[in-house]
């Protein structure tokens, strides 16, 4: 055989092999475990670098709440209006404390800086349970449609978590629905599988049958956000407080929050109602 009809033959060889590697299978062949751990790369990556601000709709209940708000970010905090509680607008003289709150937020550095606290403490939460994901659950791939992955887990017996949080969580069984183009959380709904006991029992416990469930999706500019939580467990801590995590959480109608809005901004926005007509939501207050 000539050289140049062998040299052919390996290029030719070469290209088929290319190509076969660089086939869509490669993703299909993906573990289980390969897939939680991409994802919550990406999630906490996110977390790190996605700092765009947002106006939207809150709406959330828990036993002795029901309100809406409308919400505004910004580079140094949040800024929140009450809307509706218990289903009414707010009276006037609700509204004014409301207004009078914000006022606060405005004025006082150590309720900012406590505010940031408690928003770092929740954020340092949530990335602990992310990172939790990989490790503590055995993984399985139970469905591929409509560009979503769908992954069920449930606790990893050897697995042992090193907070009150962590314990709950990796005693649950669950789904987990991703979305397969951009390898992002989109649905993680959990399910408590037995009692939690702390402190072997003598400082409480966390009942069985608790639930949890969250979703996300892309709200626009490749940045995505929590859009659902729902959280319901109950149990009894030491001299039988009752625990209780009993809260629905809806967020809609995101627009971004035009670039150079500060605190004062932000406040002026939702007193002269900007915040609301750009997320054409409709204002009472009462008399």
């Amino acid at each position: 055989m000539k050289k140049s009809g062998l040299r052919r033959i390996v290029l030719a060889s070469l290209a088929i092999l290319a190509l076969f590697a660089a086939a869509p299978r490669a993703a299909s062949a993906q573990s289980p475990e390969d897939i939680v751990r991409k994802v919550v790369k990406n999630e906490l990556d996110a977390d790190f670098n996605d700092h765009t601000a947002w106006m939207y709709r809150d709406a959330y209940k828990s036993p002795d709440k029901d309100i809406v708000k409308i919400i505004i970010e910004t580079q140094q905090g949040n800024l929140s209006e009450v809307i509706q509680d218990g289903g009414r607008p707010p009276s006037a003289q609700e509204h004014q404390a409301d207004l009078s709150r914000i006022e606060e937020i405005l004025t006082d550095p150590s309720l900012r800086a406590r505010m940031k606290r408690n928003e770092q403490h929740d954020g340092e939460q949530a990335r602990d349970m992310m990172n939790m994901l990989p490790n503590a659950f055995v993984w399985q791939i139970t469905g591929r449609e409509k560009g979503e992955i769908t992954l069920t887990f449930h606790p990893k017996p050897d697995f042992s978590p090193g907070s009150m949080n962590g314990r709950v969580l990796a005693g649950m069984s669950g789904t987990m629905v991703v979305d397969e183009e951009h390898m992002r959380l989109r649905d993680l709904n959990g399910h408590l599988d037995h009692e939690v006991l702390l402190g072997w029992g003598l400082l409480g416990r966390i009942n069985a049958g608790g639930t949890f469930r969250i979703v996300r999706d892309d709200v626009g500019f490749g940045s995505w956000q929590i859009v659902e939580t729902h959280v319901h467990i109950s149990g009894h801590a030491l001299f039988f407080k009752t625990i209780g995590d009993q809260e629905d959480e809806i967020t809609s109608d995101y627009h971004r929050t035009p670039d150079g809005v500060d605190l004062n901004k932000a406040s002026q926005m939702l007193r002269d109602g900007d915040v609301a007509r750009e997320l054409h939501i409709e204002t009472h207050f009462g008399a």
